[in-house]
């Protein structure tokens, strides 16, 4: 029971049972009244009163205290109003997203599959894309490859990786760059909005051409940044993780032409992106910071060391395990039969120049193959053909001098082109399809051509002797044979064979220079030839593509043939092609016969004539024609045997004298080096030559014996027995 209000302590028993022992107890003081306790508490405190603060100090506080107040309060706000301008921002991204099928394929314009005459592929061109994939359906190890080399945390992050961006700028600093040139810090999702370009399709009215809609695509400005970051945001609200890696597998460049993995993987090594091993998939990977220059086909063992590379990522973020790291270090990727084969680079760009004036190739975006003419074995031969004889014979250091080869089959199949002494390459200047030359002395046979389908013989004669002509508005012209001499009466084979300048002329003015361009128009020349009596030595202009046609059409037997390249257009998928050949023979131009005879003709210019470099070691029949330009600018040689024709061309680009070289000089050599490669395994046939009539042997003319006069007694003699005669007779 308490006491009334003041109290007064503890309890006796509270007292009796106290803590302390009694012996402490005895020697405390006793405790002092409530007041007593009060007043002392009191002044106890005024004595422990801390000093009284210095008023600059308390000043400097207040104002620090103000600021830090104003700066929280500012960096709240501000983060609330950019925190609602990224969620406005990230709001509308989100509203202009498509479905994701519809984000896969993002070409404008389709591939182009070229494939040889057996059906085996030679040549990608175009934006291949090979179908679409995901990140399901490609190999684990690609999968594994492209995060631990792009975006080690990408399946971590909103989309921005604040750490990826800070260690880029930290890195792009230290090695003396701007914060933002050099390495960018992007997540995948960043790439992947800058490759849907933040959504924005190619409008030809808004741009010049796509290089500019792609330049500013690829624009790396901070305000740029930003809205791929919106972007990448939007994309991680709308899709999931694996299917933002879908698009981005999809839609990145691989280089060789291939968008999207699938395509690459079909390019390098010959598979489905389904079945790629990690060697080849960290190979892929390693590509994608520089496409182009680290695609394997441009250079393969660039490709593999930055492909170790990835491996080595690989193994340290625990996506291989050791055994299978060793492995792939020690057998790094290579590229396919098919792709690393450089054949036919050439072939496939005449291709593709014919399928940009195609009004259907234009229009379409859809991926095409084209089953081609070329033979892989006949492009081979022709490469080598013409390096062996660059590294045996054009030995002065430096040489400029260039060479073009065709082979083709007689109804205008082309089988190989070679553009230049250059092999192995695409995408350069086409010699043998691009270049117009001065024809020299090839141009003489549409000359006999022409005179053998007016009924001349072969064993025709005609004087080779130093000529003069007046051309009306140019004065005389005094042409001379090459070798400023002279042969005399000779036939027109021999004429032919040994390209006899003089003959050529008088027998082109004989038929009518009229005639002659006809025959050489028809034969496929599509240059204008010049009408003047010079055209006869070739100086009006034509491909090697043209002339080596034309000759087909000799061998045809005298029908003009279409160099033709393409035999099946169809797109991807299709059995049904839109586009077929099966030959390029047209109208025939001359007859039978003359052609044969022509025939006969030439194979004299390899056995008997200038062009005997180009005789075949293995006996086979061929025929063919030199031929050197004024000044001997150009140097060709085009020949046949009984089943390819084969032209070859050499000549300077800038059009300048060459050195010491003629038609049947290394233009012979090249041929010869061709055909025989060519012809290897094929059994020989005869040339279809129709030899002529040879001419009655000529006797010398006998003058007629002067016959007695008779006299008059004999001519009444015989006047007599004539009466007699008729009367008897009854005659009168």
């Amino acid at each position: 029971m308490s006491d009334s209000g003041r109290g007064k302590g503890r309890l006796v028993a509270e007292r009796r049972y106290s803590k302390k022992s009694p012996q402490n107890a005895s020697k405390n003081p006793k405790k002092p009244t409530n007041t007593t306790t009060k007043k002392s508490s009191r002044s106890t405190a005024r004595s422990r009163k801390a000093p009284r603060r210095n008023p600059v100090v308390g000043f400097i506080l207040g104002v620090f205290g103000w600021i830090f107040g104003l700066i929280w309060t500012i960096t709240w706000r501000v983060t609330a109003v950019v925190a609602l301008l990224v969620g406005l921002g990230v709001a509308y991204f989100y509203s202009t997203l498509p479905s994701y099928d519809a984000m896969l394929d993002g070409r404008a314009r389709g591939s182009v599959t070229l494939m040889d005459r057996n059906g085996s592929i030679f040549a990608w061109r175009g934006d291949q894309f090979g179908g679409a994939v995901t990140a399901d359906s490609v190999s684990p190890h690609l999968k594994n490859a492209v995060v631990a080399t792009e975006d080690k945390r990408f399946y971590k992050h909103f989309g921005v990786s604040p750490r990826g961006v800070a260690s880029a700028v930290r890195i792009n600093l230290s090695e003396g760059r701007g914060p933002l040139s050099g390495h960018g810090g992007s997540t995948i999702s960043q790439q992947t909005a800058k490759l849907l370009c933040l959504g924005v399709e190619f409008d030809p009215t808004q741009w010049k051409n796509e290089a500019e809609y792609v330049a500013d695509c690829r624009e790396t400005s901070l305000a740029r940044k930003g809205k791929e970051a919106l972007y990448a945001m939007a994309m991680e609200a709308k899709y999931s993780k694996d299917e933002i890696l879908s698009i981005y597998l999809n839609r990145a460049y691989w280089g060789g032409g291939a968008y999207g993995v699938e395509a690459a993987a079909e390019r390098y090594f010959s598979k489905h992106a389904g079945e790629l091993n990690p060697q080849q998939s960290a190979m892929l990977a390693g590509l994608l910071t520089a496409p182009s220059s680290l695609a394997p086909t441009n250079n393969l063992e660039r490709s593999q060391a930055r492909a170790s590379t990835v491996l080595r990522l690989m193994h340290d973020q625990g996506y291989l395990t050791d055994q299978q790291f060793d492995t792939a270090m020690a057998n790094p990727a290579t590229l396919s039969e098919e792709a690393e084969s450089k054949t036919g680079g050439y072939f496939a760009d005449w291709i593709m120049s014919d399928l940009e004036d195609n009004a259907f190739t234009k229009k379409t975006s859809e991926d095409l193959v084209v089953r081609t003419t070329l033979d892989q074995r006949l492009q081979r031969a022709a490469e080598d053909a013409m390096n062996k004889v660059y590294a045996e014979k054009v030995t002065k250091p430096g040489s400029v001098v260039e060479a073009a080869i065709v082979v083709m089959s007689a109804d205008g199949a082309v089988r190989a082109i070679v553009g230049g002494k250059k092999t192995g390459v695409s995408g350069v200047f086409n010699r043998a399809t691009q270049a117009k030359r001065q024809t020299g002395s090839s141009f003489k046979p549409f000359i006999y051509a022409t005179a053998l389908e007016l009924g001349h013989s072969p064993y025709d004669t005609v004087v080779d002797e130093p000529f003069c002509m007046n051309i009306p508005g140019s004065g005389q012209w005094c042409p001379e044979n090459y070798t400023r001499n002279y042969k005399g009466r000779v036939t027109l084979t021999q004429a032919l064979a040994q390209s006899l300048n003089i003959p050529a002329i008088k027998i082109s003015e004989g038929v009518g220079r009229d005639l002659v361009r006809k025959v050489a128009t028809g034969f496929g020349i599509q240059s204008d030839l010049n009408d003047t009596p010079a055209m006869a030595l070739g100086t009006s202009e034509a491909t090697l593509l043209e002339m080596t046609a034309a000759y087909a059409g000799f061998l045809n037997g005298g029908s003009r043939v279409v160099p033709y390249g393409q035999l099946e257009l169809r797109v991807k998928g299709d059995d049904a092609p839109l586009v077929s050949q099966s030959s390029g023979i047209q109208e025939r131009v001359i007859q039978q016969e003359a052609a044969g005879q022509l025939v006969w003709m030439m194979q004299h210019v390899i056995n008997d004539g200038t062009g005997g470099r180009a005789k075949l070691p293995d006996g086979r029949e061929a025929a063919g024609k030199t031929g050197t330009s004024n000044d001997a600018r150009d140097a060709w040689f085009i020949g046949f045997t009984a089943d390819y024709v084969v032209g070859v061309w050499m000549g300077n680009d800038d059009n300048s004298p060459l050195n010491g070289v003629t038609g049947g000089g290394l233009p012979a050599d090249i041929w010869r080096e061709t055909m025989s490669r060519v012809s290897e395994g094929l059994e020989q046939r005869p040339l279809p030559a129709i030899p002529p009539s040879e001419p009655a042997p000529q006797v010398a003319e006998q003058q007629p014996q002067q016959q007695p006069q008779p006299t008059r007694e004999r001519r009444q003699r015989d006047n007599f027995i004539q009466q007699l005669l008729n009367d008897l007779l009854g005659g009168r």
